[in-house]
């Protein structure tokens, strides 16, 4: 069975080889064992309430429980910019106007902002390609609205989404090379290890101090501000599909958009529900082609989500035995349940 459950210490070699499946533009998932073991603490540390408010986060694996084979990451930052700023360029409309000649002109301008300060943020999305074509993309990437669902008193009441930006054919940014290129004098890869490792001051010291106008960029630049990596698409339509949506904020070295909303209004926080586990004595007994459901645990320490066959009947959630010990739970628990109501991707 295919769950997502949270990190544990002894995932770290498991999580440098996925890394090294990505490529460029994931800031918060780099191949370097020492970031990533730090990541595993810091989201162990933040469950047993030993994490200040400023480095609280979550970490999550996709695991094949059959093989032990780990199959993508996902994750939560509880609040953005604590700490270490959190930078966006606002999009913002800037109209010049000249009554004498009649003209007037409406440009795109870019302004640095903090304005998701406190912001919740899910970052870190990466399935591996071997598991793409298998359909749990979307259990991936819900997971973690099933975890905000459950844990509703860890988090703050908005949730923003940094989307990778579009990339050339060779690989590289065209709105870094038309801005901040120019500002930071390093490459992207560069810049964007410097500031998933924290190490953000660069940016205060060396970024634009008044607006960009995104209309005296090259054209190749100015399409990209709002403009999603192809790979990111999927993962932006089940962020679409949960509630978030484009509020005119962009990233500030590859301008992908920010997605945002309120986590109450996530359509699984609002629609999942409680129910007690019954554990079936054969396999669950709807067929594979009928309703499925995404189910929970309600354990902070050893969270698992998974997608199963059924839906609640009788104010009970039936399971197999094997269903219930890939989610780690028994007869009479209590389970998250939300009905898969589109296509997994």
């Amino acid at each position: 069975m295919i769950v997502v459950r949270v990190v544990q210490r002894g995932d770290v070699d498991a999580l440098m080889r996925l890394a090294q499946e990505t490529g460029p533009g994931l800031t918060t998932f780099k191949p370097d064992r020492d970031a990533l073991a730090a990541r595993v603490e810091r989201a162990r540390r933040t469950m047993e309430d030993k994490a200040e408010p400023h480095e609280q986060g979550y970490f999550f694996v996709m695991e094949d429980t059959d093989t032990g084979d780990v199959a993508g990451v996902c994750g939560i930052e509880t609040a953005v910019g604590l700490q270490q700023p959190f930078y966006n360029y606002r999009v913002s409309t800037v109209v010049h106007a000249s009554q004498d000649l009649g003209i007037w002109t409406r440009m795109r301008a870019l302004n640095i902002s903090h304005d998701l300060t406190g912001y919740a943020e899910v970052c870190s999305l990466f399935l591996s390609p071997r598991y793409r074509a298998s359909g749990v993309g979307g259990l991936l990437s819900r997971s973690r609205f099933m975890f905000l669902a459950q844990f509703r008193e860890r988090f703050p009441q908005r949730l923003c989404a940094e989307l990778r930006g579009h990339f050339d054919a060779q690989g590289t940014s065209p709105f870094w090379r038309a801005v901040g290129s120019h500002f930071y004098q390093i490459d992207f890869n560069a810049a964007d290890y410097l500031s998933s490792h924290g190490r953000k001051a660069f940016l205060a010291e060396l970024m634009p101090r008044y607006p960009v106008y995104v209309e005296l960029l090259p054209e190749e630049a100015q399409q990209c501000v709002g403009l999603t990596h192809n790979d990111t698409i999927p993962a932006r339509r089940m962020l679409e599909a949960e509630g978030l949506r484009y509020e005119n904020h962009v990233d500030i070295f590859d301008a992908g958009p920010v997605l945002e909303c309120h986590i109450a209004d996530l359509r699984t926080v609002r629609e999942s529900v409680l129910a007690p586990v019954e554990i079936a004595e054969a396999p669950a007994g709807a067929p594979q082609d009928g309703p499925k459901s995404m189910v929970s645990n309600t354990s902070l320490g050893d969270f698992r989500v998974g997608v199963v066959a059924g839906v609640p009947q009788d104010g009970v959630f039936r399971l197999s035995a094997l269903e219930a010990a890939a989610l780690g739970v028994k007869s009479g628990d209590l389970v998250r349940v939300q009905l898969q109501k589109h296509k997994q991707g």
